[in-house]
């Protein structure tokens, strides 16, 4: 049997570098990997479902698959992970605490990204800031006229607005004219040292920290996911895929483990790592279900609460069955 020729669009990370480099193959898979921005994966993925296997936004597969309409079905794998206190970037003259942004004007990229849900979140269950306690300003961080890629059918007393088509996100938040911005990546004004846009929290490692050991939620931004039709005809597709990406991960957690030579471009990797075994445990990034139905569990909740999925999901219901259920020996 000749193996199938797939394309998979994932992030150029070290948790993947094995797939990329052929360390670790996919059974019966002649993968055709393309390294790719999350964004431009995501927009392809769901407005046209261009490839066989490919990341996917948390929120959008769950808008999608509790609509029933998902081109994709995932398996328990979780490329992208982040704490996300470090998402909320504010006007530094103006806003001091959580409890100044009621009130207030905050841009996103798009609402219903995944890193926004978690930071709406927490910002309700600690400092008591709802959803409908701000104006939503949507827009591109770098590239005006950035929208949603996926309809949403959003509470009647959340307020979402456009921002103008010829101006940014990033443009409005130096200007003064946002309070904030909430969304995976830093605006470019917060990149140049604008003197008046910081992070909201002063020091967003500890209070992510704090936060993690009341509620032991470590974000999940990203799955993975296989075209539905591809899963039904080669049922032993799932679980291959799932066996690759976790070996791929392991791997890259080892060799981080190595430092008898840094394999990243960054000091104190060691102690970051010792760090984080700590505070999480040695698995520390694991794919699974049973592992992270606490966590997928707390978001699907949020997810529907907001009104951004039609009815809340269990987590079974987000993967392939044949990936829950792995052999021992």
């Amino acid at each position: 049997m000749s193996k199938l020729q797939l394309s998979v669009a994932i992030g150029d990370y070290d948790r993947m570098r094995p797939l990329v480099d052929g360390q670790v193959q996919i059974d019966g898979v002649d993968a055709q990997i393309m390294l790719l921005e999350p964004e431009e994966i995501f927009f392809r993925a769901f407005r046209h479902a261009d490839f066989d296997i490919c990341e996917l936004s948390l929120s959008s597969y769950s808008v999608k698959t509790a609509a029933g309409t998902s081109p994709y079905v995932a398996v328990p794998v979780f490329p992208s992970r982040a704490f996300r206190h470090t998402s909320v970037y504010v006007r530094t003259d103006r806003i001091k605490s959580p409890a100044d942004l009621r009130g207030c004007r905050v841009g996103v990229p798009e609402y219903q990204l995944t890193a926004n849900i978690w930071v709406r979140l927490f910002l309700e269950e600690d400092y008591g800031i709802r959803p409908s306690d701000i104006t939503w300003v949507r827009g591109g961080y770098e590239h005006p006229g950035r929208i949603e890629k996926i309809n949403l059918k959003l509470p009647a007393d959340v307020v979402v607005e456009n921002a103008d088509p010829d101006i940014t996100i990033s443009d409005l938040l130096a200007s003064g004219e946002l309070d904030a911005v909430i969304g995976p990546r830093a605006p470019s004004c917060f990149d140049r040292g604008h003197p008046n846009v910081g992070y909201l929290f002063a020091d967003p490692q500890q209070t992510a920290t704090d936060w993690y050991r009341r509620t032991h939620l470590f974000p999940i931004m990203h799955t993975l996911g296989i075209r539905r039709s591809l899963a039904e005809k080669h049922p032993w597709l799932p679980v291959a895929v799932f066996k690759a990406f976790e070996r791929s991960k392991t791997i890259a957690v080892a060799k981080l483990a190595d430092t008898s030579a840094t394999k990243v471009t960054l000091p104190f990797v060691e102690e970051q790592l010792r760090a984080a075994r700590l505070l999480m445990g040695d698995d520390f990034w694991s794919y699974g279900l049973e592992p992270n139905r606490h966590v997928l569990s707390r978001f699907l909740q949020r997810h529907h609460a907001e009104g951004l999925s039609a009815r809340l999901l269990a987590p079974e219901e987000l993967f392939h069955p044949a990936s829950l259920e792995l052999h021992k020996v």
